[in-house]
């Protein structure tokens, strides 16, 4: 980890509501989502590496949300790889899957050709994504369900003070984590979640995902596996399936159980 001052999450933070201190490494595993009446859904979307589907949890996850008549706002503040800034894929896959006519620069303030962590893509052009815009951004969805999507893993660098993991705790969410289904995925997601609980973020759950055909006879296990050592929620593994259409449906079906009430 890089040196850096922080500042104080209290004096950033975008919604209500404090959190308990940092959490040792060696002390319970992320706080899980405690039984409770039905709340709206609002969650950020990240993962255990780029590449695995925060994208296809979050537009699954949209698109339950707006089939259920209630208006989600898809947030995705930083998105790096855009072949046309006016047009970032994920973003707009997002805003289609909720049905929303929010406006784009909402949903994503911070967008860059370079398909690069945001604070690496940023520092390139001589810049600072500043954290502001998204806080603004955020706040202006008010008490709507949400889901939020990050850039890359926890520790992916949004600006010189902050990574992904602080935009988190800023924003005062819970974490839907994306991971690989197979081999190296209990290593990967373990060390996910120490941060997580380190920061006192709660998990509303795990969701595995199947990025390739072929065998691999780890998945069998991993998911109980995580259950036992890290206490979370774990879904799927999504399948692996070529097909788009039938890959979304296979998301959704796995997805719907985190649309009743908790």
């Amino acid at each position: 980890m890089r040196p850096r001052q922080r500042r104080s999450a209290a004096s950033e933070r975008a919604t209500g509501g404090g959190r308990p201190g940092r959490q040792s490494s060696r002390s319970v595993g992320p706080r899980p989502v405690t039984a409770g009446p039905a709340i709206p859904l609002r969650v950020f979307v990240t993962a255990t590496d780029t590449g695995v589907g925060k994208t296809e949890v979050a537009a699954a996850l949209l698109s339950l949300l707006a089939e259920a008549g209630l208006r989600p706002a898809p947030f995705k503040p930083y998105e790096s790889g855009c072949r046309r800034l006016d047009a970032p894929a994920d973003a707009l896959a997002l805003r289609e899957a909720a049905r929303s006519d929010d406006p784009l620069d909402r949903i994503c303030p911070h967008r860059f050709r370079a398909p690069l962590a945001p604070g690496v893509a940023a520092r390139r052009l001589g810049q600072v994504a500043e954290i502001e815009p998204v806080l603004e951004a955020f706040r202006s969805f008010g008490h709507r369900p949400l889901v939020a999507e990050g850039a890359g893993g926890l520790l992916v660098p949004l600006d010189p003070e902050r990574d992904v993991v602080d935009l988190i705790e800023l924003l005062g969410l819970p974490v839907v984590l994306v991971a690989r289904a197979g081999l190296g995925t209990l290593n990967h997601t373990g060390l996910s979640l120490r941060l997580l609980a380190e920061r006192a973020i709660a998990v509303r759950a795990v969701v595995l995902s199947r990025d390739r055909p072929g065998r691999d006879d780890s998945i069998g296990d991993n998911p109980q596996l995580l259950r036992e050592r890290h206490g979370v929620e774990v879904l799927g593994p999504v399948p692996h399936v070529a097909d788009p259409t039938a890959r979304r449906r296979a998301f959704r079906r796995v997805l719907a159980p985190l649309l009743g009430p908790r």
